[in-house]
């Protein structure tokens, strides 16, 4: 082949290529797709000669951006598998507050302390060691979404490698319908995004975090209650409720799962958290913190304890909406009675979201609830012993969820409706046009006419 590339091109059954193959992915439930080649891209230019070889030899183009697609979205037969692992630089524009960031780059590893020295902010993934590039691709459900909205809205523009092998900018004004596919089409973008340009915020001057323990078995009645005081939660607090085991302080005697209720407000001081100390079960929490500083190291510390390196995943979600005489009996179980010690099921509030439209792009499904749950097992045990498990609790669900947020999705194991009707019609119509020959793999699934159903 003419192509020559500066990084690393290898093929099936050359040395190094089993661990080239799964490089950095985050579930150790990894399924056995393999690509029929691995190119470890160097620049914009390998990634565009990989475009083109996988065009010469008849593959189709999967990419890896962070590696924590739980799904491993990255694996797939019979594809040229391009690894943006070198793609991590970071610059910054003093004049117009604008970061430029490689997709590799992590959110919380390594852009927040970039930008933390420059006074700056981005809502990257919760994790610190999410990508920018999934992240961002699939809409990025950041630090505060409901106050501050989705992280692909703060995209000013993205460098992309197309199906055709040129290298362009992208944005509202320059490659439009590009730049409109990228923002929330996910493992389906049919291109090879090799930088972002995006818009910070001044950072915050601090935080204040109130928590609530409450004992599992009041996990129903205290989200009942959550369900209504949250609308009194201003859009400065990030507000959680999860249901897990936690260490608790030795004084707490309470063994399994606990249920958390947690705000942490950017700015707002105490009085933004008021309105969650009017919980009528506050008596019975087996901890409460009330309106306590906080530091993003402590949080995001608390992040990679609840999501450890090394374990095996089974993890699925929904937007949620309904009548809460209804929801909550069927959401409480998620909650209370865990698989296994490690899990953990998350109720992340969006109350602030539908009260405006979101923008004109892909990502065109939210309500005001998001639920997910991520079964935790170790790295030697059978993972699809949880798969029932998931799959009951999902079930209970479906009555109540318009869609899933593709972050925490396996459409392979169900292929839920992720975009409106409308937007995933303009998807297929611009991929006809942008991606005809089909180059880069899409959406894995079993079946594509059950892609987006309801």
């Amino acid at each position: 082949m003419a192509d020559s590339f500066t990084g690393q091109f290898l093929r099936r059954g050359d040395e190094g290529f089993g661990p080239a193959a799964v490089s950095r992915i985050f579930n150790q439930r990894r399924p056995a797709r393999r690509p029929a080649a691995v190119l470890r891209a160097a620049d914009a230019a390998d990634v565009a000669a990989g475009v083109r070889r996988a065009r010469a030899e008849g593959w189709q183009v999967a990419v890896r951006a962070g590696g924590h697609s739980w799904a491993a979205w990255s694996l797939r037969e019979n594809t040229l598998l391009i690894d943006l692992a070198a793609f991590t630089g970071l610059s910054y524009d003093e004049a117009t507050g604008i970061v430029t960031a490689g997709p590799a780059a992590r959110g919380g590893s390594d852009l927040d302390p970039y930008l933390a020295g420059r006074g700056r902010f981005f809502p990257g993934g919760h994790c610190p060691t999410v990508g920018l590039g999934g992240f961002l691709l699939q809409g990025g459900m950041g630090w505060n979404c409901r106050g501050w909205g989705w992280a692909a809205e703060s995209i000013e523009a993205m460098q992309v490698v197309t199906a055709s092998g040129d290298v362009a900018w992208c944005s509202a004004t320059e490659n439009a319908d590009l730049f409109w596919a990228a923002r929330g089409s996910g493992p389906g973008f049919f291109g090879v995004v090799t930088a972002f340009r995006l818009r910070t915020r001044e950072r915050y001057r601090d935080l204040t975090q109130t928590t609530q323990v409450y004992p599992a078995e009041l996990a129903e009645d205290v989200l009942a209650w959550l369900y209504h005081a949250r609308h009194d939660v201003p859009p400065s607090v990030e507000l959680v409720a999860v249901g897990i085991t936690p260490p608790l302080p030795p004084g707490v005697r309470h063994a399994g799962p606990v249920l958390v209720v947690d705000g942490v407000s950017f700015d707002g001081g105490p009085e933004s958290l008021t309105a969650l100390d009017a919980c009528p079960l506050a008596g019975r929490a087996l901890l409460r913190k009330v309106a306590r500083p906080a530091t993003m190291g402590d949080l995001r510390a608390e992040q990679v304890r609840a999501n450890p390196e090394g374990h095996r995943y089974v993890v699925d979600n929904a937007y949620l909406a309904g009548e809460p005489g209804s929801l909550i009996p069927a959401l409480a179980p998620a909650f209370a009675a865990l698989p296994t010690a490690k899990s953990f099921s998350l109720w992340f509030d969006l109350a602030h979201l539908p009260a405006r439209p979101l923008p004109d792009m892909a990502l065109s499904l939210q309500t005001d609830i998001y639920f997910a749950t991520y079964v935790i097992s170790e790295p030697d045990a059978d993972a699809d012993d949880y798969r029932t498990w998931t799959r009951d609790v999902m079930q209970r669900l479906e009555p109540f969820s318009p869609g899933c947020y593709l972050g925490d999705s396996d459409l392979r194991v169900r292929p839920a409706r992720f975009m409106s009707d409308d937007a995933w019609r303009r998807f297929q119509d611009i991929r006809a046009a942008r991606d005809p020959d089909r180059l880069f793999a899409g959406y894995p699934c079993d079946d594509e006419a059950l892609l987006n159903q309801q």
